[in-house]
């Protein structure tokens, strides 16, 4: 009965949002509104204007180190785990092996904003 219940629910609660988000872009629509956004270049020019490779790389060095964030956040949990040694020798392999690429990258002057 509560896997049911908990299937309608989150079904009609599903429903209702996919609705909800339909329905309310329809509100108000302007010029500015309906004309694509373009990562602050103008919209009315060509959409290949040239720009730097850094923001991607500024990019995937965020994602690399939110990356390391969120798989060393259950450390705390480990330490209840019956293997500690095992637990922590994983994630010092993995600090290590981020603070590697971070070096590799600093030394290749990746992190350089200035060509």
């Amino acid at each position: 009965m509560n896997l049911l219940l908990s299937l309608v629910t989150s079904s009609l609660l599903s429903l209702l949002l996919v609705l909800i988000a339909m329905w309310l872009p329809q509100l108000n629509i302007y010029s500015e509104k309906a004309s694509p956004y373009e990562c602050g270049f103008d919209p009315m020019s060509s959409a290949r204007l040239p720009f730097s490779m850094k923001f991607f790389l500024v990019a995937i060095t965020f994602l690399l180190f939110d990356l390391e964030i969120a798989l060393l956040l259950p450390l705390p949990w480990a330490i209840q785990m019956p293997n500690l040694k095992l637990m922590l020798l994983m994630a010092l392999l993995l600090i290590s092996m981020l603070a590697l690429g971070l070096a590799y990258e600093w030394t290749q002057k990746g992190l350089e904003w200035i060509e």
